[in-house]
């Protein structure tokens, strides 16, 4: 591990030295070389499916179809042309003594990212390593095991037609000692960022030497307040949920004001009944859906709030105005993406500045929540904290800070 370690770390000087043209060209390369892999790329991705049953909510993730690729392929075209964030004059200035003064942005060096289920996170991450002239070390699951070292491969090809070492992007074997090794390489390693579940993340914090930016886990709610338009409320909340729920940005609870459960709930069966969404409902949501022959409820319990669900699930909690969709929502809240239906104003504003969560939402779904959507390029993950990097976490922040200083001999 030292050895695999110290070649990530001297690979990392590699790439700062490089201009923003040299990073473009390995990226625009990069995307020719997996277009026309793509094949192989299935290959290699249908043994990691072969090992998950279908039902498991992970498969969905795992998956790499010819869209994804496709889309793989032009992430890569779009950071390729995003603005290089390395070597921009944050700051200028002369002091009284003479001392010229100068803030830059310069890459972190070597970055570490764990991950769980999805290969696309492979050619995400190292397109923006690369693109801001830092090193990855990559730890994905066992699960993308086959997906990843084929993309890794790819990746490595490039560089070394490039003259560039291949310890630029290294991926980690899958076995969990080597995560314990990584969280504990603070003198190799800058920034470790955990991109999973809430399993993973607290591993990741309560384990790691090295800083950590956290994204992954979202639990996430869209509150239908009783002014809001029911069609509106009922077809974001079947969006949020349906379109892809093995995802940190899809809905895991609709909160919703008593008055508006008899509107609402029968506009959502339709969608939810089309995807076998099983609902987990609390007392008084849960008579309007067995009204309404809606089969696959249950009883929600306490347990079942605050949880996300990253499968075809979701609770409904009844509330009696703002006040208290807020604490709900503060008391369960992951502080990932929240939203509001309403046409009332001011309640809107009211939700957007006080709702403590990386993206709040007014009239729209939770779902759009990501690095591409928000016009970022590909990102690193969504970050829920709130030091450095907050929300799509893309590459204008895999960049710190270096003050230049230049004199003609002043001394202090």
């Amino acid at each position: 591990m030292k050895d695999i370690l110290v070649k990530s770390r001297k690979a990392s000087k590699s790439i700062a030295n490089l201009n923003s043209e040299e990073k473009s060209e390995i990226l625009l390369d990069l995307a020719k070389l997996i277009e026309k892999s793509a094949e192989k790329i299935k290959v290699e991705n249908k043994k990691d499916l072969d090992r998950m049953e279908k039902s498991d909510p992970k498969y969905d993730r795992l998956l790499l179809s010819d869209s994804r690729i496709e889309g793989l392929v032009n992430s890569l075209k779009v950071v390729a042309q995003l603005e290089d964030p390395v070597g921009k004059e944050l700051l200028k200035r002369t002091l009284p003594n003479g001392l010229k003064l100068s803030r830059i942005a310069v890459p972190l060096g070597v970055v570490g990212i764990i991950y769980e289920s999805r290969p696309n996170v492979t050619v995400d991450v190292a397109s923006l390593c690369l693109r801001s002239g830092n090193a990855a070390i990559l730890k994905g699951g066992k699960e993308a095991h086959y997906s990843n070292m084929c993309l890794v491969s790819l990746i490595h090809e490039v560089l070394e037609k490039k003259g560039l070492p291949a310890e630029a992007v290294t991926l980690l074997p899958t076995d969990r000692s080597y995560t314990e090794k990584l969280l504990k390489a603070e003198k190799y390693v800058d920034v470790i960022i955990p991109r999973g579940s809430s399993g993973l993340i607290n591993y990741v914090r309560s384990n790691s030497l090295i800083p950590t930016i956290e994204t992954g886990a979202g639990v996430c709610h869209t509150y239908i307040e009783k002014t809001a338009d029911a069609a509106m409320g009922a077809a974001i909340l079947v969006n949020a949920k349906v379109t892809r729920p093995s995802v940190c940005n899809s809905l895991d609870c609709a909160v919703l004001d008593e008055e508006v459960l008899e509107t609402v709930i029968p506009q959502v069966l339709e969608g939810f009944k089309e995807y076998d969404v099983e609902v987990y409902a609390d007392e008084k949501s849960y008579p309007i859906f067995e009204k309404n022959g809606y089969t696959l409820l249950k009883k929600a319990q306490d347990e079942d709030f605050g949880k996300e669900w990253l499968d075809y699930k979701v609770s409904f909690k009844t509330v009696n105005g703002l006040d208290e969709a807020l604490e709900h929502i503060e008391r369960n809240s992951s502080r990932h993406s929240e939203a509001i239906i309403t046409e009332d104003k001011a309640k809107a504003e009211r939700f957007l500045k006080e709702v403590d969560a990386a993206s709040v939402y007014h009239n729209a779904s939770t779902r759009f929540t990501d690095g591409e959507e928000f016009g970022l390029g590909a990102e690193i993950g969504i970050s829920t904290q709130k030091l450095h990097a907050r929300g799509p976490f893309a590459l204008e922040k895999l960049v710190t800070e270096k003050w230049v200083v230049k004199g003609e001999g002043q001394i202090r």
